[in-house]
């Protein structure tokens, strides 16, 4: 285990020890080989807080806007899919549908306020946006896993067994690109 004595070291550790996290729970869980790659170009929010914490340059301008809608959309779609939701799992497949959209667009409107206010905000107040990011994929979280946890009580054991391998291969390739980048 590696101690960080220096307070903006240990302040990204932490940072990114949540962003990590955050990344191994997310729905992109389900997302096709494509859709990871994707994904793994274009997580705004994690790479800009990590770019923005780790550089000594001023902010630059804002990042396009992201197709949140439709990215949200193709993630419901595949993870329908690829689970095989019946009938009789409606009811919680379309609360976790619903919970993931809602975190999507949590997540845009604050990628959205701090785009707004990029040129005006303190150091202090620039910081204190990345807590917002981090704290807003925490509420995402306590919100996903209940949503997720009752679909998957619901599923048969072959349901079951596609959604832990699914999730199995987020969390290796999170935690291979995690090594890869650590070294």
């Amino acid at each position: 285990m590696i101690l960080f004595t220096h307070p903006a070291a240990r302040a990204a550790s932490v940072a990114a020890t949540m962003l990590g996290a955050i990344v191994f729970a997310s729905p992109l869980f389900a997302a096709t080989p494509d859709l990871f790659q994707t994904a793994a170009a274009k997580p705004l929010a994690a790479q800009e807080v990590l770019a923005q914490a780790s550089s000594s340059e001023p902010m630059s301008a804002p990042a396009p806007e992201p197709v949140v809608s439709e990215s949200v959309e193709v993630r419901v779609k595949e993870l329908h899919k690829k689970l095989h939701i019946t009938d009789a799992q409606k009811t919680q497949w379309d609360n976790l549908a619903q919970v993931m959209r809602d975190n999507a667009k949590a997540m845009v409107d604050l990628q959205k306020q701090r785009s707004a206010d990029t040129k005006s905000m303190t150091a202090v107040e620039v910081v204190k946006s990345y807590a917002s990011v981090i704290e807003a994929h925490e509420a995402g979280m306590k919100k996903f896993i209940p949503a997720f946890e009752a679909l998957y009580d619901s599923m048969s054991d072959a349901q079951k067994k596609t959604a832990d391998s699914l999730f199995r291969t987020r969390a290796r390739a999170s935690a291979a690109k995690e090594t890869k980048e650590n070294k």
